[in-house]
């Protein structure tokens, strides 16, 4: 299983699986281009590979990889993994984000990172969530059974039933 997640920031081009999302007035901060959601998948693959990561494949603070095009690292991982031996047959990505709005462009995205993989028609790659919300905001809150109170870490209540 892989994963990323970036910073986003102002100024940037929002880019998610090789797509580039016009509408999105933030974007993510990168060494790369910053493309999470291809990070993701080149974690995957890389990882069931007992290939390492794309830090020890791509690192941060190696010129050569400044402003990469994320579609790109992903073709190479899935070289490597092929070299290893293995092959990619089907990904599983679930994005959790507030915007964009992913559906309009999910096609895109799963032949782009069917395309940067070789996946071929038969393989499946991607899935969408919306989560509105879901943005972390502030320290990690625990909340009690009802979703009104904050309760204590771990859920710990006092006798009254107030938090501990």
């Amino acid at each position: 299983m892989g994963w990323d997640r970036h910073r986003l920031v102002a100024g940037r081009p929002c880019l998610l699986g090789g797509v580039r999302f016009e509408d999105c007035p933030v974007g993510p901060l990168g060494h790369s281009d910053g493309d999470a959601a291809a990070h993701a998948v080149v974690d995957a693959v890389l990882g069931a590979a007992a290939l390492g990561d794309i830090g020890r494949h791509f690192p941060d603070d190696d010129p050569a990889w400044a402003g990469a095009d994320s579609l790109d690292l992903l073709a190479r991982a899935a070289a490597l993994v092929r070299g290893a031996g293995w092959r990619v047959g089907n990904v599983d990505l679930t994005l959790i984000l507030e915007r964009p709005r992913i559906a309009p462009a999910a096609d895109r995205m799963r032949a782009a990172l069917a395309g940067a993989l070789g996946v071929g028609p038969g393989g499946r790659v991607g899935q969408g969530d919306a989560r509105r919300g879901a943005r972390p905001r502030g320290p990690r809150r625990v909340r009690d059974r009802d979703g009104d109170r904050p309760a204590a870490a771990g859920g710990a209540r006092g006798a009254e039933g107030d938090p501990a």
